[in-house]
């Protein structure tokens, strides 16, 4: 008898916590969202916005979802891509699945009286882990005032998603965890107009539907950390800043990851191919076709294999410059000012390289600039040293170059890129590292705790990117903060500190960027030939 009062007591609380919401009829499958309770927030969780990307469709364009009859049920989150895993990453014993390309809504109102500004956010994970489950879009619409849609996306991962080489080229899509190809209505299917991604297809999803679930495809910001911050530089620079439609207003950064980007036909990338084919048991000729019909399970062993031979801190894949997507390198588009979007808030951990090094050993700080940077030689790893010998032990000397060549210094040719039209901000609250900021924009985010747990601090600290999503602005703010007026950005000016003091206060502040890490930075852009960023 207790057993059976327990059971209804649950029950009741799960139908208390999330009752049966509206349904959306999105043409090709209608969705039944949940609505939660305690915020009143609607909630659409794995919706399928392209088809299953498996068998003969492995590492080819994505393609429109298949109909489906009947009203379907958007009430758990999607299952993950496939997953790779290096130290850094937290356990994952979740479900995984080549078929993953869903995303999930979160929205305060489906019939507001004007359509609300929408975030869409982007995983990190290095471009081998990370899911949607994992950032739950109402922390955002919470911390908004009810002022913004979220949509959260999948997207394909490590070898899933990032195979390159000549033969990916010629028979399949590269940077397909990214494109997908795109024709105009108004052009005959022959005709390849756009290359576009599996992110930026669920962007095209949102510009389409996204007035259905009460939010304005006409202000979309998109929003990644890490790797969700490296891909939403890709869209900035893509198609050579001419997107069409332009599918986002604004863009933001949180620590913008950028890895070398090699050109797909480079060596590094085709003997990662090749490489992967003789794991996999394919010969040189139809390697493509025979790694189509090899087992799941076994492409997931090589995955993991790959990324555990990795430099300790990194992953291996990532996107390459392709010459349709991508037509050149990020730095060099980033330089000529050939962008999309209207206007950029980025922002930078102050320890951004310290989780990626290992701090239990010693280094040779030249040969470790070539360990990072394959194509340098003795000549460029001797410079690198050079510039990083005053920075205290060998530790802390590759724990600069680590953050600053792949996170620090990307976000400055960034923020150039918008001339003028950005700002930037540093998350400074000790220890500071590498993902620490995601407590603060997602209350919920596990595992981990926050770090200052300050009410004051918090509101003003995920206020202001709320408040830039939704005014373009972070001055004109939904809440009221203790945040100062907040400045663009440009290089002789300032950028705004967020930091506690010593005795547990807030401190916020604007601090002028350094002139010393402004000329590394300098350095660093005029060896992007050689590091393929």
């Amino acid at each position: 008898m207790s057993f059976a009062i327990l059971s209804m007591g649950l029950l009741f609380l799960a139908s208390w916590a999330a009752a049966a919401g509206p349904v959306v009829d999105l043409g090709y499958a209608q969705y039944q969202g949940v609505v939660d309770t305690d915020s009143n927030i609607t909630k659409f969780l794995g919706m399928r916005f392209a088809a299953a990307p498996t068998g003969n469709l492995r590492w080819r364009m994505p393609t429109a979802p298949p109909n489906v009859d009947g009203i379907q049920r958007a009430s758990a989150d999607p299952t993950q891509c496939i997953q790779g895993a290096i130290v850094l990453t937290p356990p994952n014993t979740s479900p995984q699945s080549e078929d993953c390309l869903f995303l999930s809504v979160y929205s305060p109102d489906l019939n507001p009286t004007q359509l609300l500004p929408t975030i869409v956010w982007i995983h990190g994970g290095g471009y081998i882990w990370g899911s949607a489950f994992q950032y739950n879009g109402t922390d955002l619409v919470v911390e908004s005032h009810r002022e913004v849609v979220v949509v959260v996306i999948q997207w394909r991962l490590g070898l899933f998603g990032f195979l390159a080489g000549q033969q990916v080229k010629d028979d399949g899509v590269l940077n397909a965890g990214l494109r997908e190809y795109y024709y105009p209505k108004s052009f005959p299917h022959t005709v390849l107009i756009y290359r576009i991604v599996d992110q930026e297809f669920a962007l095209r999803w949102v510009n389409k539907n996204i007035h259905k679930f009460g939010g304005d495809p006409d202000k979309v910001s998109l929003w990644g950390e890490s790797a969700g911050a490296g891909s939403v530089l890709q869209h900035i620079i893509a198609h050579n800043g001419q997107t069409i439609p332009q599918l986002f207003r604004a863009a933001i950064t949180s620590s913008a990851y950028l890895p070398s980007q090699y050109w797909y036909h480079d060596s590094i990338p085709q003997n990662l191919f090749d490489n992967i084919s003789a794991q996999a048991g394919c010969g040189v000729l139809d390697a493509l076709d025979c790694l189509r019909t090899v087992d799941t399970a076994r492409l997931q062993e090589i995955n993991q294999n790959i990324i555990s031979a990795s430099l300790y801190g990194t992953t291996t894949f990532g996107p390459v410059v392709d010459g349709s997507f991508i037509t050149q390198s990020p730095m060099v588009a980033l330089e000529q000012r050939r962008v999309n979007g209207e206007i950029l808030l980025s922002a930078t951990n102050a320890h951004e390289g310290t989780l990626f090094v290992n701090q239990s050993a010693d280094y040779d700080v030249a040969q470790y600039a070539q360990q990072l940077f394959p194509l340098f030689g003795a000549k460029e790893g001797k410079a690198v040293a050079a510039v990083y010998q005053s920075f205290g032990s060998s530790q802390d000397q590759v724990t600069a170059i680590m953050g600053e060549s792949r996170l620090i210094c990307p976000t400055y040719l960034l923020l150039n890129g918008f001339e003028g039209r950005a700002y930037k901000g540093e998350f400074a609250v000790p220890p500071a590292l590498h993902g620490d900021d995601l407590y603060y924009y997602f209350a919920s985010f596990s595992p981990g705790v926050i770090t200052f747990n300050n009410t004051a601090f918090i509101n003003a600290f995920n206020g202001g990117f709320l408040s830039f999503a939704t005014n373009l602005d972070p001055n004109i703010k939904l809440l009221q903060t203790i945040t100062p007026p907040w400045s663009k950005w440009a290089p002789a000016a300032e950028e705004m500190v967020f930091n506690r003091t010593e005795a547990g206060e807030p401190w916020i502040y604007e601090d002028p960027t350094s002139d010393a890490l402004l000329a590394r930075c300098e350095f660093w852009k005029s060896l992007r030939n050689i590091t393929a960023q």
